[in-house]
């Protein structure tokens, strides 16, 4: 049995505007449900354990999909999710790849969080793929390759666009937009049309654009575990 670590944010003030964020569930609920039921084990970490917190825009009606219905009525993940594992106890030889759901959480506290960046980079060198989505290829902006290059350098990679970032009245709010992140670290940046469902494969590298890309990068990942 395939074996993949869920890696979620603890950070839930959304800067100083007062406001809650956290992760998005539908980033979470898509990719765990379509890898589970496919045979995959997964493990929740986070860099505190305990309950990650969820974004309270996430749960509003609008945002809504089968996999978070299917969530909201789901007891035992849900307590599964109150228990993630800390992430400085987790070993990337336990597992055969890692994906980050993202949620403007991750901006603050997985994109400097120095376990996560010494987990993706371990999992990289030993040959495992890294998964992210929407806010979470946030979590590239510091890991390096052996060179000591950027990650993303040179590699085709996605993730919550600038535009994504003004329509959603944040972009003077996040410690940094994860499109300019990426292209400045060198990642070749491709994105399709605000909102629109797209993930991009570069080798062991799987990023999706937004909460509707999240069953795609999923569907990447399972192929690349098989």
């Amino acid at each position: 049995m395939k074996k993949v670590l869920f890696v979620l944010t603890n950070h839930e003030d959304l800067g100083d505007t007062g406001m809650k964020t956290g992760f998005w569930i539908e980033e979470f609920a898509a990719p765990y449900y379509l890898l589970k039921d496919k045979g995959i084990e997964i493990t929740l970490a986070s860099p505190k354990g305990g309950q990650p917190p969820i974004d309270p825009k996430s749960n509003e009606p609008d945002f809504q999909t089968p996999a978070t219905i299917r969530f909201n009525d789901d007891k035992e993940t849900q307590e599964i999710l109150s228990k993630t594992i800390k992430l400085e106890t987790v070993n990337q030889a336990d597992f055969d790849a890692v994906f980050y759901p993202g949620g403007h959480g991750v901006v603050w506290d997985l994109a400097e969080d120095e376990n996560s960046i010494a987990l993706i980079e371990d999992f990289y060198n030993n040959n495992k793929p890294v998964a992210a989505v929407c806010h979470a290829p946030a979590i590239f902006k510091n890991t390096k390759n052996t060179d000591g290059t950027s990650l993303v350098n040179g590699k085709k990679v996605t993730g919550f666009t600038n535009g994504e970032e003004e329509a959603v009245q944040l972009t003077s709010v996040v410690p940094f937009l994860v499109e300019e992140m990426l292209k400045s670290n060198g990642g070749i940046y491709t994105k399709k049309a605000d909102w629109s469902p797209y993930a991009v494969e570069d080798g062991l590298l799987i990023t999706g654009q937004n909460p509707a890309s999240s069953e795609l990068v999923a569907e990447l990942l399972l192929e690349k575990l098989k």
